[in-house]
C-alpha cells in the first residue's frame, strides 16, 4: 500500500441493528449529546419511541473525561463575566479562535454547568457557595471542581447515572467505530463497528441510523507519552477524514507542561499534575531552584499552557536536564489531602511525596485543539454527521486551548447539536455499497510511528524534522500487512492522523500557540492568520489555507 486507505479493511458485517441516532463516544460530549437528543426526540410528537444508541470503545467510564482533574470553566463567580472569559480564551488561542464560537461557549457555559448541577453533579462548595479556583491563562477564579481533583470522574458518574436511568438510550460497549455508512444522497446513514463480546453482536457489524454524532475524543496515541488513555487513537477523526470531511488545525496539539516524569523509557498514558496545583500556589523551578517563569509572562507560572510548556522545554535544553520540578511543598499535608487527593495518591504510587518532595515534570501530549470542522451547531461537511468535544474543531480553542475549556466545549456544543438535529433527521434510507479501496497497516508499527512523531513533530518542530517524519511515516505504508484486527485498525487511524498533523505542521511556517517551529520562531499574522484544512482524496492528503476573519485575531500581548 502506497496511499492511505479510503476505508478500513474489515470483514463484511455479520450483524445489523438500527437507531435513529448513533452517538460514538461516552465522555461528557457523547453522553450529554445522547441525553439531550433523546429528550428532544421524545418531545416531538412524530418521533415517539425514537432510539438513541451510544457506542463506546471500552466501558462507559473509560474515556478522557474521567481523567479531567482541574475542572470546568465558566463565568460563575462574583465580578466575572462571559466577556472576560472570552478575552482570556482569545488570548490563549493566539489569533486562531473563531470569535463567534468562543462567544457561544462563554455565553451558554454558565447555564450548561448549572444543568450539570441539576443533573446531580456534586461540585465542591465552601460555606454553601460553589468553590471556584484559577488555572493558567485565566484572570478570574472560574474553575468549578469536584472531589478536589476528581471533577471529570464526578461529571462522568452523574451522566452515566442519567443515561442508565433512560429507557430510550441503548449502550454498546467494547465497540470500535470503523467507517461511516452513507446513503445514495451522500448523507450519513450509520456506521460499521467491531464489537468484542456483546452476545449476538460480536465482531464486525453495522448500525443503520438517520444521523451520526462523533464524540470520540482525541488522538493522544500519536505520541509516545500522553496524558490520554489508551483508547484515544483518533478513530472518529480518521473515520470522518476517510468519509470526506475536512479536518482543521491538526498542528495545534497541546502539550501539557506539568506531566509527571517517569523516566526516559516510560510510554503510554502518563500521570497529569493538574494546572490547578499551580492555581493554588505551586511553582516551577529548575535543578538550581530558580523560578524560571518569572519575568517571561505577566501570569508567570499561571501563563497559558503553550508559554509554560515552551519555557520548560527551553530550560531542559539549556541545562541538559530531562525534566524540571514542581514545588508544592508549602501547600501542606492537610491541603494536599483535601484539595488534590487523587494527584497525591498518584504521586506517592510513583515514589514521590509532594508534601515533602519536589515533583519531576516535563511536557507531554495532552489535547488536540483541531479536529473535524463543524459549524456553530456541530454540523460537519457531511449531511447527517455531527461532531462535538475533542474530536471536533468548533473554533473555540484556536492554537492553544485555555485550561478547563474542554469539558465546557463538549457540554455546550452537544446541547446545541440537540437543538437542531431532531428537525434535520431525514426519512430512513438504505446505506449504499462503497466501492473505494480498503487497507490497513500492521498494528506492530505503532511504537515506531509514535517515536517518529515524538522526535520529529512533538513540542519542537522544524522543516528538516518534519520532512524526515514524512519520509519515515510514508515508508510505514509499504511495510507488509499483518492480521486484520483492532490493533491494526487503530494503528491505521494513528498513522493517517500523524501524516495529516505533519502536513499542517510543515505548512505553518511560524510559531503560534502550541505549534512551535524552531526555524520560524515568530508569530506571522501577515501570512498565517488562518487555518489549514485537510482532506483525504483518492488516498492522498490535500491541504488548503483558509484565512481568518479580521475579527478572529486575538490580542497579541503574550509572553515568550
Amino acid at each position: 500500500m502506497t496511499t492511505l486507505p479510503a476505508r478500513l479493511a474489515a470483514p463484511a458485517p455479520g450483524w445489523t441493528t438500527t437507531a435513529d441516532v448513533v452517538v460514538i463516544g461516552s465522555g461528557i460530549a457523547g453522553l450529554t449529546a445522547a441525553l439531550r437528543i433523546h429528550s428532544a426526540l421524545r418531545d416531538r410528537a412524530d418521533d415517539d419511541g425514537a432510539r438513541v444508541l451510544v457506542v463506546t470503545k471500552d466501558v462507559l467510564s473509560a474515556g478522557s473525561t474521567q481523567w479531567a482533574q482541574g475542572g470546568i470553566a465558566a463565568a460563575l463567580g462574583p465580578g466575572d463575566t462571559p466577556e472576560q472569559h472570552l478575552h482570556d480564551t482569545l488570548v490563549a488561542g493566539a489569533g486562531a479562535c473563531d470569535v463567534d464560537a468562543v462567544r457561544v461557549l462563554v455565553t451558554e457555559g454558565p447555564e450548561a454547568v448549572q444543568e450539570l448541577i441539576d443533573l446531580g453533579t456534586r461540585f465542591d462548595h465552601h460555606d454553601g457557595v460553589l468553590s471556584l479556583t484559577r488555572e493558567g491563562g485565566h484572570h478570574r477564579d472560574r474553575i468549578a471542581h469536584a472531589g478536589g481533583d476528581a471533577t471529570g470522574a464526578e461529571i462522568q458518574r452523574a451522566l452515566i447515572a442519567a443515561v442508565e436511568a433512560s429507557s430510550g438510550i441503548e449502550v454498546i460497549q467494547h465497540a470500535l467505530a470503523l467507517d461511516l455508512l452513507r446513503d445514495a444522497e451522500g448523507r450519513a446513514a450509520g456506521v460499521t463497528l467491531h464489537v468484542i463480546g456483546e452476545g449476538q453482536r460480536d465482531g464486525v457489524g453495522a448500525v443503520r441510523a438517520r444521523a451520526v454524532v462523533l464524540a470520540s475524543g482525541g488522538m493522544g496515541q500519536v505520541f509516545s507519552q500522553s496524558t490520554n488513555p489508551a483508547v484515544s487513537t483518533g478513530d472518529g477523526m480518521a473515520l470522518a477524514l476517510r468519509a470526506g470531511a475536512r479536518l482543521r488545525d491538526l498542528e495545534f496539539v497541546q502539550f501539557h507542561p506539568t506531566v509527571m516524569y517517569l523516566g526516559p523509557e516510560s510510554r503510554g498514558q502518563q500521570p497529569l499534575i493538574s494546572e490547578a496545583v499551580r492555581g493554588e500556589g505551586a511553582f516551577l523551578v529548575d535543578f538550581e531552584g530558580n523560578r524560571f517563569l518569572q519575568g517571561q509572562h505577566e501570569l508567570a507560572d499561571l501563563a497559558p499552557r503553550d508559554v509554560v510548556a515552551k519555557a520548560i522545554t527551553r530550560r531542559m535544553l539549556e541545562t541538559g536536564r530531562p525534566h524540571m520540578w514542581l514545588d508544592a511543598r508549602h501547600l501542606g499535608a492537610e491541603f494536599w489531602e483535601r484539595r488534590f487527593p487523587t494527584i497525591l495518591a498518584t504521586c506517592r504510587s510513583h515514589g514521590v511525596d509532594p508534601v515533602t518532595e519536589l515533583i519531576p515534570v516535563a511536557p507531554a501530549q495532552h489535547y488536540a485543539s483541531g479536529g473535524v470542522v463543524t459549524d456553530l451547531w456541530g454540523r460537519t461537511d457531511i449531511p447527517g454527521l455531527y461532531a462535538t468535544g475533542e474530536v471536533a474543531c468548533s473554533g473555540v480553542h484556536g492554537a492553544n486551548r485555555l485550561a478547563s475549556n474542554s469539558l465546557l466545549e463538549g457540554l455546550v456544543f452537544s446541547r446545541r447539536i440537540a437543538e437542531v438535529l431532531p428537525a434535520e433527521l431525514p426519512a430512513w434510507a438504505e446505506p449504499v455499497a462503497d466501492p473505494r479501496p480498503t487497507g490497513i497497516v500492521d498494528g506492530e508499527l505503532r511504537s515506531e510511528l509514535q517515536r517518529i512523531m515524538t522526535e520529529r513533530a512533538g513540542v519542537l518542530r522544524s522543516d528538516q524534522g518534519l520532512r524526515a517524519a514524512q519520509a519515515a511515516l510514508t515508508g510505514l505504508l509499504t511495510r507488509p500487512v499483518g492480521d486484520v484486527n483492532v490493533t491494526a485498525w487503530e494503528t491505521t487511524n494513528v498513522l493517517t492522523l500523524s501524516l495529516a498533523l505533519r502536513a499542517g505542521a510543515l505548512a505553518r511556517q511560524e510559531t503560534r500557540g502550541s505549534h512551535w517551529r524552531e526555524d520560524h520562531p515568530e508569530r506571522d499574522d501577515a501570512d498565517f492568520a488562518g487555518h489549514f484544512d485537510i482532506r483525504l482524496l483518492a488516498g492522498e492528503l490535500t491541504q488548503a489555507f483558509v484565512p481568518a476573519a479580521a475579527s478572529d485575531l486575538s490580542p497579541t500581548s503574550r509572553g515568550a
